[in-house]
C-alpha cells in the first residue's frame, strides 16, 4: 500500500505536520510505504489555466517541482493532506497544490457521474490544525475538503482536526489527537 502525504504548511515539525507523523508512523507498521512531499521546499505554480488538461493532455500541463507530487498522488492508494488554518483557510501552499489537482478531473467532470481521472478505491486523510480551540470555528474548511476529495473519487475519506493548537516552539499534541490518526492509520492500512 503506497501512501502519499502533502505537508501543506511550512512549519516542517508544526502541529499537522506532527500529527502526520503518528498517522504515517502506524500505517509504516502495517507494511504501507510512505513518500511525503513539504510543499514550503518545493519550487512550484499554482494552476495557470492553461486547459491543457481539459484539451490536449490528461495530467497538468506545468512542469515543476510539483509534477512528481502530483504523479504520486495518482499512483497512491491513500493521500494525505495537512494544512494549519492561515487566514481562515488552508495555507497557500496547499491553495496552489489543490488548484494544479484540477488535472486530475475530467474534461466533462460538470456533467459526468464519474469526473475524476484517479483509480478508483483510494483513500483519504485530511489532518487540519488551528489556534482556535472551538471546533465550529473553521468548520467550513473541513466540508470543502471532503466535497473535493469526494468529487476526485476518494472512496473513504477521514478528518482528523487539531483544535486550539498555537504555533508554539514545543508541539504538544493532545494525545486523543494523536490516537484518532493512529487509530485511522490502522483502519485504512488494514489488508
Amino acid at each position: 500500500m503506497k501512501i502519499a502525504c502533502i505537508l501543506g504548511s511550512p512549519r516542517a515539525k508544526g502541529n499537522s505536520a506532527t500529527i502526520a507523523q503518528a498517522f504515517l508512523d502506524a500505517a509504516e507498521k502495517n507494511g504501507a510505504t510512505v513518500e511525503t512531499f513539504p510543499l514550503n521546499g518545493l519550487v512550484y505554480k499554482g494552476c495557470q489555466s492553461c486547459m491543457a488538461c481539459k484539451t490536449t493532455q490528461d495530467a497538468c500541463a506545468v512542469q515543476d517541482a510539483l509534477t512528481p507530487v502530483l504523479e504520486a498522488v495518482r499512483a497512491a492508494d491513500i493521500l494525505v493532506m495537512t494544512s494549519a488554518v492561515y487566514m481562515a483557510h488552508v495555507t497557500g501552499q496547499l491553495k496552489s497544490f489543490i488548484d494544479r489537482t484540477y488535472s486530475f478531473l475530467k474534461p466533462d467532470y460538470l456533467t459526468t457521474p464519474n469526473p475524476s481521472r484517479l483509480a478508483p478505491g483510494k483513500k483519504a486523510v485530511f489532518i487540519l490544525t488551528q489556534g482556535a480551540p472551538d471546533e465550529k470555528m473553521f468548520a467550513d474548511i473541513q466540508t470543502k475538503m471532503e466535497h473535493l476529495l469526494t468529487w476526485y473519487g476518494f472512496e473513504k475519506i477521514e478528518t482528523i482536526r487539531g483544535l486550539g493548537l498555537a504555533p508554539t516552539p514545543v508541539v504538544q499534541i493532545p494525545e486523543a489527537v494523536r490516537n484518532r490518526a493512529v487509530a485511522v492509520a490502522q483502519d485504512m492500512t488494514r489488508s
